[in-house]
């Protein structure tokens, strides 16, 4: 199982030894370095330039650290991670994204993180259009033990994610998690298919999906905020899930999301195994950024 640490090691990389070192000797050119090493990690600008007008108060290399870490907790959102026990029965998570995000095998690692805590979870297969879609989600199901529900290539999608809602409030699922299609944001007639599934979903129960994340790729770094921008509008975000974080130097990024558009972080794919899926803690996330106990690269 990956960890926060070994997961955020190249962006870490990037911000590398910052703070070495003591005194104040060559100050300003120090957070000039430090500001362009954040914007290097995808940190935006005008949050990087924020940080270092705080920062620029400090005394000592101890005293900055600190109050880049303050300024970073601060940056991220109060609501964090994702409550595993559900009060609505079925709790529907509607999964959306663009193509290549990691959305089909988020679905199945969620399911798979559900029944590891004794609910039972149902992964509904809407993304019809490519051939191979449903079917990467099948064996995905069948390596974790979760059950599924799937439609045909070239089926409504938004009628698969009617049948699926009506089978797990039928069948007494604590969970329903459904993946759909990757689509452009820069696709408008996408993005109104995408809110015909999510009307569907709410025809079998009023109030669902009671979630819908936006499955995010890290390596795309800043260039993912459009994308969510969009979705956003489409279909009203409740969360956001990072995947490939292990992969990506760019992970200053995950401060945006809240910062330009007000979403929480619910979790962070930190590896490649079904069990690192992890609830987002900006603690361990600010900490894996800062930690200074190995040696720059």
């Amino acid at each position: 199982m990956a960890g926060w640490l070994e997961a955020l090691r190249l962006t870490r990389r990037t911000l590398g030894g910052l703070f070495r070192g003591s005194g104040t000797a060559s100050r300003a050119a120090s957070l000039e370095e430090l500001e362009e090493q954040l914007i290097r990690a995808d940190v935006a600008p005008a949050l990087a330039a924020d940080w270092i007008k705080t920062v620029g108060r400090a005394e000592s290399v101890k005293e900055r650290q600190t109050l880049l870490r303050e300024a970073m907790l601060q940056s991220l959102s109060a609501e964090e991670g994702f409550n595993w026990d559900p009060v609505d029965k079925p709790q529907v998570v509607l999964l959306v994204g663009v193509n290549g995000s990691g959305k089909t095998t988020t679905c199945a690692k969620l399911g798979f993180q559900a029944n590891s805590r004794k609910h039972r979870a149902l992964l509904a297969g809407a993304d019809t259009f490519r051939a191979a879609g449903t079917d990467q989600l099948r064996i995905w199901a069948e390596r974790l033990g979760c059950e599924i529900v799937a439609g045909k290539q070239g089926a409504d999608a938004a009628a698969v994610a009617y049948d699926a809602t009506e089978a797990a409030l039928q069948r007494g699922y604590d969970y329903l998690f459904i993946d759909t299609a990757g689509r452009m944001h820069t696709k408008q007639p996408l993005m109104t298919e995408l809110q015909k599934v999510r009307r569907s979903i709410a025809k079998v129960k009023a109030d669902a999906p009671q979630e819908v994340w936006m499955v995010l790729d890290a390596s795309l770094g800043r260039n993912a905020i459009a994308q969510a921008r969009v979705f956003h509008e489409a279909v009203h975000l409740t969360g956001v899930v990072v995947t490939k974080m292990d992969g990506s130097s760019r992970g200053g990024f995950v401060f945006s999301i809240f910062q330009e558009l007000g979403i929480p972080l619910r979790l962070i794919g930190l590896g490649e195994q079904e069990n690192d899926l992890e609830p987002f803690s900006k603690v361990q996330f600010v900490e894996a950024l800062l930690n200074q106990d190995e040696p720059s690269e």
